[in-house]
């Protein structure tokens, strides 16, 4: 099975969330940009991020590095 190709350094580090223009981390293995403080992973396609809102997945709870604590 062919391995994704990563995304450039470059372009990771000028791209922002379109909703809340905070920094995006690279998912590798699930072809995303992960937006921790929207909540929101915009897919890549063919080496193309799709920075729209509308076609961004919500992030689950047992996903991040900071994973979401349950609210009282």
């Amino acid at each position: 099975m062919e391995e994704p190709p990563d995304l450039d350094p470059k372009l990771l580090e000028i791209l922002v969330c379109p909703l809340t223009k905070a920094p995006l981390r690279y998912d590798r293995e699930a072809q995303e940009l992960i937006s921790e403080e929207a909540g929101l992973a915009y897919p890549i396609r063919d080496g193309i991020p799709i920075m729209l809102v509308d076609e961004a997945r919500p992030l689950r709870e047992d996903e991040g590095p900071l994973k979401r604590l349950p609210q009282p």
